[in-house]
Parts: C-alpha cells; structure tokens; sequence
C-alpha cells in the first residue's frame, strides 16, 4: 500500500486517498469534510464524468428530444438556444437521466438495446475518469497547492476491475496514486439504502452479465415481454440484488486497502479526526 504502516501515514507530506463503497454511505460526505479544511483537493469521479466524457452524449440525447418540437427546432437551427447539461458534484441527474431505465416507452422506459449502448458508454467513461485520477493528483498540486487529495468514486466502481487479479491494470493505477479506502456497510444500512432507493428509484449502472441475468429473470418472474416491463419497477426489483451483487466485489477490493464505516465518518469532525481514524486502520511498522 502507498502507506504501509501508521507512521508512514501520519508522517506523508502528501496523503492520497480514494474512497468506494455504495453511494449514501457517506464518500461525498467526508470528501466536503476534508475540502473544507482548506487542504485537501476534492476529485470527483462522477462529476468527472459528466463534465467531459459523457457531456457530448447527453447534449446530443437532449438535442434529439428538442427537435421533435417544432418550436425548439426552431429556435436551434437558427442558434437562439443552446442545450448544455447542469453537473455538480452533489447533483448528477443529468448523467442519471441519460443512463435512463429500460423498459415501456410510454411509461418513459428506453429499449433495451439502447439501454446497454448507453451503459457500455458509462462503464467506458468511469474506467476513463478513474485512470485521471494521478492526473488530477498531481494537477491539485502542481496548479492549486494542495498537499492532500481524495477521489470520491461512484458504486459502480467494483464493476470494472477484478479485484482477485493482481495484474488488474485500473486498481493497480489507482493504489499506486491513492491508499483504497471502503467505506463498508452493515445491514442496518443497506436496508436504509433500500428504503431509500424505493421511495426514489434512480438509474444505475450495472456490469454487463450482471444487467443480462436480472432482465431475463425479470421478465420470466413477471410474464412480460419487455415492452410492458414498468422501468420503477424494473430497478426496484434489481436493487437489492446489485446490492447483494456488489458487496463481495467491495470485500475483495478492501484487500487493497482499509476499511471503514458509515459511523466512524458520522463521527469526525475534523480533518485532524480522519487522519487518526485511518493511521488506526494500518499497522504500527
């Protein structure tokens, strides 16, 4: 590891780290907590990839939605507008609303052929945002002066490396860069993460075999072909089972780094506060 005992941690002139773990589970929370404390450079992953490699999809995907309207067709053949998507590192619905859900059209749904086209697009453009990750570092530094760094990563980030593998080229770029750090779950949260997908069911991106299996049992469970497929109710159904999914891919990358909880981020209150929760993760030398 980048830092391979406590002491090695606490003395880095320059600490680097990258959080994963399912989304709610409090990465943003603690990257805003350390940005906050004026030395730590917040890299976004998420953000990353709304703002320069999925941003000419979704403009292209909003323009094609405006030209059906006669008025707005209009208005940008003769360049009086202009579409350009709204990202902020706290609110991706323009990236989540491009990844869509599949299902019926009249209930919003897309095909699932363009489903999968535009899931292929965002596996490409998270393994991409996340290989930017020593550039950002060393951009933070080079351009803003910051001595310390945290890449806040997306939950899908376990579905793109195999974490059994030594040789796996993104998480060896990445645990040269940045000490691992999974924020783990326990069932208390993961039913609260449940709850909450429920109530406000969002488009995710899914690993490609994992996405195949889910639909077709879908489909056989329900009897229904996938024109009748309600997409709420798709993802619904397909939640809890990422999660389940997920969880020993998470476990498996953890042995590249440490582990934490929700409740020991709960806890902090300052960066000096973080800094000893994860020297009590390594080994004393």
């Amino acid at each position: 590891m980048l830092y391979p005992t406590a002491q090695d941690w606490r003395a880095a002139p320059r600490r680097k780290v990258l959080v994963f773990g399912m989304s709610g589970l409090g990465k943003t929370h603690l990257s805003g907590l350390l940005r906050a404390s004026g030395g730590w450079f917040h890299y976004s992953i998420d953000y990353r990839i709304g703002t320069r490699y999925m941003g000419e999809a979704i403009v292209d995907s909003c323009l094609a939605a405006a030209m059906s309207h006669p008025y707005l067709k209009e208005m940008l053949i003769n360049d009086a507008i202009y579409i350009a998507p709204n990202v902020h590192t706290h609110d991706l619905t323009a990236v989540a609303t491009f990844l869509g859900k599949p299902g019926s059209p009249q209930k919003g749904g897309l095909p699932m052929a363009e489903y999968a086209t535009r899931q292929e697009a965002f596996r490409l453009a998270e393994i991409a945002a996340l290989n930017d990750t020593p550039h950002f570092a060393e951009r933070a530094k080079a351009l803003y002066g910051y001595d310390h760094f945290i890449c806040d990563t997306g939950g899908s980030i376990c579905e793109w490396v195999d974490p059994e593998n030594p040789d796996d080229p993104l998480l060896n770029t990445l645990s040269e860069e940045c000490l691992l750090v999974w924020i783990r779950g326990d069932e208390a949260h993961t039913q609260e993460l449940i709850r909450r997908f429920d109530r406000a069911p969002k488009p995710m991106a899914y690993q490609p075999a994992f996405l195949a299996r889910v639909w077709t049992d879908y489909l056989n469970e329900n009897k229904c072909t996938a024109d009748e497929v309600d997409p709420d109710a798709f993802v619904r159904w397909t939640y809890a089972q990422a999660l389940s999914h997920r969880q020993p891919r998470y476990e498996a990358m953890a042995k590249w780094g440490v582990t934490i909880t929700p409740d020991q981020i709960g806890g902090l209150k300052s960066e000096a506060d973080f800094v000893e929760l994860i020297a009590g993760c390594l080994s004393d030398g």
